[in-house]
C-alpha cells in the first residue's frame, strides 16, 4: 500500500502488512538514513505496536515526523 505523506520531508511510504504484521517499509524521500532506520526496526513488529511507539512523534517545529505518518498510514490501513 502506498500512503501519501504530509508536512514531512518523504512524500510517501510504501508498506506491506501480512496478518498484522508489518513486513516491510519504505520511505520516498525524507532523511535516508533514518527512514531506512525505522523500516528496519519495524519490519516484523505487530501494527499495533508500532503505531503505540511512533504515534505522536514530531521532528523539530513540525507537528509530525516520519515516524508519526508511518503510525498513521497503519492506523488508516487498520480501519
Amino acid at each position: 500500500m502506498r500512503y501519501k505523506t504530509s508536512g514531512t520531508c518523504s512524500s510517501a511510504i510504501d508498506f506491506e502488512v501480512e496478518d498484522g504484521i508489518v513486513k516491510s517499509v519504505k520511505f520516498i524521500g525524507g532523511c535516508n538514513g533514518n527512514t531506512q532506520g525505522i523500516s528496519k526496526l519495524v519490519e516484523g513488529m505487530p501494527v499495533d505496536e508500532v503505531v503505540s511507539r511512533l504515534e505522536g512523534i514530531k521532528c523539530g517545529f513540525k507537528s509530525t515526523s516520519c515516524p508519526d505518518q508511518l503510525a498513521k498510514a497503519l492506523k488508516e490501513w487498520r480501519a
